[in-house]
């Protein structure tokens, strides 16, 4: 019998922690499960609220979320994951914004121009046929770059154009002039989007423009005719520019006019100056260097002498054989020859 009334009362004591689910209130809440809002419109108890303030306000949150949470139960769920979930209707009250709602995206010119004449979007496909190649072609990628290469391996020469020109350096040209005119043109379409004013001439749309900018401006507008401002007359305080706004043309040069006496001289005067460099011999420098090497010379020369006790010994050549205990042959000593016109060391081989 003790052991069962120890287990109650633990049973009791844990019991405590923990309060019931049923609440009960004077006048229910309002409830918005959508947002998981709960707004308690009953009176508080001033005298609690006084004498134990945090308590009566922790007691208040749990009873309301309570009653919260056992409407939330009541909704239609289902398992997911080992999870229930509930779904929540929609909400009622409408809640105020933090920041404003966002403003729709201005319109591309293309996606206008597509409204105007009523153009769809079609989903295309990552592949095309190739009737050239016979087999699936990628649209975009480096797969599709190889496949070209192999495709356009010989091109035609038009009529018109030159036989020596390249056209497979003239074809890369036009596709990086296409490639340059697309990201123009989506710039163009960032700066319509933000607002800011594209200058069309290629010179900044500024409020009050200085004098130097309205005579570059003019300039640029008289050298936009077909002949390039040759016939356009001149205003009357009309600046002129030292610097061309217009790059210069590149004038190449007639080979078939010059002289052959200028292209004599020309060559010779490339030769002159690369035959003509003589090297540059620097005197003092030189005898430095001769007067440093003696100088260590001596030092090492009465060096030996002191380490020698002064004295100076004839200097002689020991083979390798004789320093390591080895035989040295002795030199072969051959008779005089005594005939007339002929003197040397007999034992040799004769001379013919």
């Amino acid at each position: 019998m003790d052991i069962l009334e120890d287990i109650l009362q633990k049973e009791a004591k844990k019991s405590e922690k923990y309060k019931t689910t049923d609440v009960e209130k004077n006048v229910e809440l309002e409830l918005d499960l959508g947002n998981l809002l709960a707004l308690d419109t009953n009176d508080l108890n001033l005298q609690e609220l006084k004498s134990h303030k945090e308590k009566y306000l922790l007691n208040l949150a749990r009873d309301n979320t309570q009653l919260l949470l056992n409407k939330l139960w009541d909704l239609p769920s289902e398992r997911r994951e080992e999870i229930v979930v509930a779904k929540l209707p929609a909400g009622t009250l409408r809640l105020p914004r933090e920041k404003p709602c966002p403003k729709p995206k201005p319109l591309t010119k293309w996606q206008e121009y597509a409204l105007e004449k009523g153009i769809k979007k079609k989903k295309k496909t990552n592949a095309v046929w190739d009737d050239i190649v016979q087999k699936w072609i990628p649209r975009f990628g480096y797969k599709k770059a190889e496949l070209e290469r192999q495709k356009d391996w010989v091109l035609e020469v038009p009529g018109n154009a030159d036989p020596m020109e390249d056209q497979f350096a003239k074809k890369a040209e036009k596709k990086k002039e296409k490639v340059s005119k697309n990201e123009f043109q989506r710039l163009r379409n960032i700066a319509k989007a933000k607002k800011i004013k594209v200058p069309k001439e290629g010179l900044p749309t500024i409020a009050n423009p200085s004098s130097d900018l309205l005579n570059t401006a003019a300039k640029v507008a008289r050298v936009s005719t077909a002949s390039l401002g040759k016939f356009q007359p001149k205003l009357p305080k009309e600046k002129t520019l030292k610097e061309n706004v217009i790059a210069p043309k590149r004038v190449k040069r007639d080979h078939s006019k010059i002289s052959s006496n200028d292209e004599k001289s020309s060559h010779l005067k490339i030769i002159d100056s690369i035959l003509g460099k003589k090297p540059k011999l620097d005197i003092e420098k030189a005898v430095n260097r001769q007067v440093f090497q003696d100088q260590n010379e001596r030092s090492e020369e009465k060096k030996t002498q002191k380490s020698k006790g002064g004295k100076k010994r004839r200097k002689t050549s020991i083979p390798s054989k004789a320093r390591k205990g080895g035989k040295i042959s002795k030199p072969r000593v051959g008779k005089v020859n005594t005939k007339k016109g002929k003197a040397g060391v007999g034992g040799g081989r004769k001379r013919r």
